[in-house]
């Protein structure tokens, strides 16, 4: 059985193109969401899933509608695979139910694997340089000025025992463990 998943990230977006190309090419069933790619909580993609079965072919308009990343796509085709369940992208001309599809896709899987590793080897190899020249990465030790100046109030917030810690945090719209950083920075014994 034909299959179609349509995914729009925003309400602003109509789902009407993908639906009709999905009906076109005659998925009886499809699922339809309006849910950003990078939400793991995707439920009409999970309900698809687990309704499908061995012999049913997914389809989707566009490639990208379906997985957040390359990693998130390549998973999902091995589960597709174990269910034996095919995959279809019309804009993409990516058919798994033929052999040269699925040759197709797992050359673009480990192409993808290929370059993280490169970018992976890449970014170790500047870092160690820099090392080597005497600088160091990451985030700046200590607090930025204007930090400082709200790790100044909460102390002082925190000294008066007027306000609650929710309340000082409420107050300065900071969460709690920034509360307590800005107060250990400033010396103050909490609980005390």
């Amino acid at each position: 059985m034909k299959i179609g998943y349509a995914r729009v990230s925003t309400k602003d977006q109509s789902l009407d193109l993908q639906e009709d190309a999905l009906k076109k090419v005659g998925c009886k069933t499809i699922y339809s969401e309006c849910v950003s790619g990078a939400k793991m909580d995707r439920l009409k993609l999970h309900e698809m899933i687990n309704q499908l079965r061995k012999g049913d072919v997914v389809i989707v308009w566009k490639l990208d509608r379906l997985g957040r990343s390359l990693r998130d796509l390549v998973s999902l085709m091995s589960t597709l695979q174990d269910l034996g369940v095919g995959f279809k992208s019309l804009q993409d001309n990516i058919d798994t139910t033929t052999p040269i599809g699925k040759l197709n896709f797992h050359l673009f899987a480990a192409l993808a694997e290929f370059e993280r590793d490169i970018i992976s080897e890449r970014t170790k190899a500047g870092l160690a340089a820099a090392r080597a020249r005497g600088r160091k990465g990451g985030r700046p030790k200590g607090l930025s000025k204007k930090a400082k100046d709200k790790a100044r109030l909460a102390e002082s917030l925190y000294k008066e025992r007027e306000r609650s810690i929710s309340e000082i945090c409420e107050y300065l719209s900071i969460s709690k463990p920034t509360l307590y950083r800005y107060l250990r920075n400033r010396g103050v014994k909490i609980g005390t």
